[in-house]
């Protein structure tokens, strides 16, 4: 079985050529973000990933997480490689210093996260949910919660959830019925008496920490109807001592955990809530604008799950078509080849290894244009930055994962019978992919977000912006002599305008006749997914290009990246056309059926 090995040397070309990380160092608070420290960080987070936690991998699916009596047990070396995980100090990497964080960007935090993830997903979940929980308090706490909380929980030692679905209530959070009954008030703020049922809570309920501090939705006595009347509470584990140290158990418990297809490591909880006391997060009936704090930190880590993901199932395949022999070369003929002589493996290996590439470059730059929009000083440059990112989340989500899955299944594929036996690991892989699509929003509600909330609510104005830029990028690409980087420009230009296309589409659409948007909503997103990664694939040929003339760097690296490039467009990009059709053309026959007609019985 392989063993993970990061891909420091994309890493780091993404970092500094594509996303800019001199740039992001120079922004406040960042100043620690030196090339030198940054090389020093991934190289740690590399081997603790690929001598700690990948290890873990397989033998955590294989063993689970254990439910017993209300407790639960993480599968063998998790509690430990925990404790190691926070003895290095990486929980506090991205948190400010007031926090007890290192206060480094969230774009290193963000190759740091796609490790973890690549060498075991299960476990990354745990500092995921932990991670956002924080964010929630940091901006929206009371400054009791953040002095009663945020230290132990940036260090690691307490570790944060997000309870928000109930049965009857998933995407559609207006259903939530947990109650917030208001108590007397010692000491942390409104106290409140929580009860409901809220279910899949990733890591509700483990042995890793002392605390656990649930952040839940509930309705309070008089709240309004819908999702207006939702607010946000912390439910820790353990209520506080007066030294703030874990007391009385408080009435909040795991009574069972999910049997699942993949991350069968991570417990996904079904928590109870009794009378359990909670203490109110900002103002009532406010809850779900908090809770967006932690959902779209969320969705970001997530789309990286998806790069993640990818990122390890290509490296399976690859060390596996490598070492397998069967056939013989198609020209030369002669002894049994490895596998990676035969075309169409290595057309598997160059989609998975392209779009991996495509999609990781994207993810890094919407996290650098994070980095700017909480810190730059310049207003305007902070207001332009994040709204790319929040026009990107949703593609980053919904594109990354969905593109991780069939870069998992094309892993499974290149093994051939063996990928289908769970002793080689592939399986796992694609197991594991399988949820990224689902949970934080599906596909199907990051796409209606990306053409409802993101362009036709805002009539197009930030996605105009984006594809003026990437017009403007085709002149730099104009002038290059690469006859590679002259095919990719010409297959991303009628990307482009495919985009732009299905943005008129939306826009004329949209107020007259909603199905027809939403029926393409998917596709649509998906353009702008393998849009997005053409754009930076393209950004990568033209550095490359550039290094390679001027006999700079690894040129065998520069070189790949043109060929890979090269691949991107003519087997990526070129989908871009059929996309759009499927955008202006295919609502008609989406909506064509009765419910009856489906099926003919």
């Amino acid at each position: 079985m392989s063993t993970y090995t990061a891909p420091l040397k994309d890493m780091r070309f993404v970092l500094n050529e594509l996303a800019g990380l001199a740039e992001v160092a120079k922004l406040p608070g960042c100043v620690e973000a030196t090339a030198d420290t940054v090389d020093a960080i991934l190289e740690e987070a590399s081997k603790f990933a690929t001598e700690i936690l990948d290890p873990l991998n397989y033998s955590g699916d294989q063993e689970g997480s254990q439910w017993r009596d209300g407790e639960v047990k993480t599968p063998k070396g998790f509690k430990e490689a925990y404790r190691q995980y926070v003895e290095a100090g990486w929980p506090a990497l991205p948190f400010e210093e007031k926090f007890g964080g290192q206060g480094l960007p969230k774009l290193v935090a963000t190759a740091v996260e796609e490790m973890l993830t690549s060498s075991n997903m299960s476990f990354s979940l745990c500092p995921l949910l932990t991670q956002g929980a924080i964010h929630a308090l940091i901006l929206c706490g009371s400054d009791a919660l953040k002095k009663a909380f945020l230290e132990k929980m940036v260090a690691g030692k307490w570790t944060g959830t997000m309870n928000l679905t109930e049965p009857q209530a998933g995407s559609d959070l207006a259903l939530v019925r947990s109650r917030a009954v208001p108590a007397s008030s010692p000491g942390l703020g409104d106290h409140y008496l929580i009860s409901g049922q809220k279910i899949f809570i990733t890591y509700g309920e483990h042995d890793f920490t002392d605390n656990i501090v649930h952040l839940v939705l509930a309705r309070t006595p008089d709240a309004p109807e819908g999702v207006k009347g939702i607010s946000l509470f912390v439910v820790p584990k353990f209520l506080l001592k007066p030294d703030g140290t874990p007391g009385e158990r408080n009435r909040a418990k795991c009574t069972s955990i999910e049997h699942k297809l993949g991350i069968h490591a991570s417990p996904t909880a079904v928590m109870v809530f009794e009378d359990a006391i909670g203490y109110l997060v900002g103002e009532e009936n406010k809850g779900l604008a908090y809770m967006f704090v932690m959902m779209n930190a969320a969705r970001f880590s997530v789309g990286l799950e998806g790069v993640s993901i990818a990122e390890r199932a290509f490296q399976r395949a690859l060390a596996y078509a490598k070492d397998r022999l069967q056939g013989k070369d198609l020209v030369q003929g002669g002894n049994t080849v490895p596998i990676i002589r035969h075309p169409d493996v290595r057309r598997m290996l160059m989609l998975m290894k392209s779009q991996t590439e495509a999609a990781r470059a994207l993810a890094y730059v919407v996290a650098a244009s994070m980095d700017f929009a909480n810190r730059t000083s310049n207003k305007e440059e902070r207001k332009r930055h994040q709204a790319f990112v929040d026009l990107m989340i949703p593609v980053v989500k919904g594109w990354s994962t969905e593109t991780g899955i069939d870069i998992a299944s094309l892993g499974v594929q290149v093994h051939g019978g063996m990928g289908f036996i769970e002793e080689t690991g592939a399986a796992q892989h694609l197991r594991d992919a399988r949820i990224t699509t689902i949970y934080e929003g599906t596909t199907g509600i990051q796409a209606a977000d990306l053409v409802g909330r993101k362009i036709a609510r805002e009539a197009g104005a930030t996605v105009r912006e984006w594809i003026a830029v990437l017009k403007k990028f085709d002149s730099e690409l104009s002038g290059s002599g690469n006859a590679d980087i002259q095919a990719i420009r010409s297959r991303l230009s009628v990307a482009v305008q495919a985009v732009s296309d299905g943005v008129d589409f939306i826009l004329a659409t949209a107020g007259k006749d909603p199905n027809a948007v939403f029926a393409g909503a998917v596709p649509f997103m998906m353009l702008m997914g393998i849009t997005a990664g053409g754009w930076q694939m393209a950004r990568a040929a033209l550095i490359a290009e550039k290094k390679l003339a001027k006999k700079e760097g690894d040129q065998s690296f520069y070189a790949a990246k043109i060929s890979t490039a090269r691949f991107f467009a003519d087997h990526v990009l070129s989908q871009a056309p059929g996309l759009a059709a499927t955008v202006a053309h295919g609502s008609s026959s989406v909506m064509s059926l009765s419910d009856d007609q489906f099926l003919a019985a």
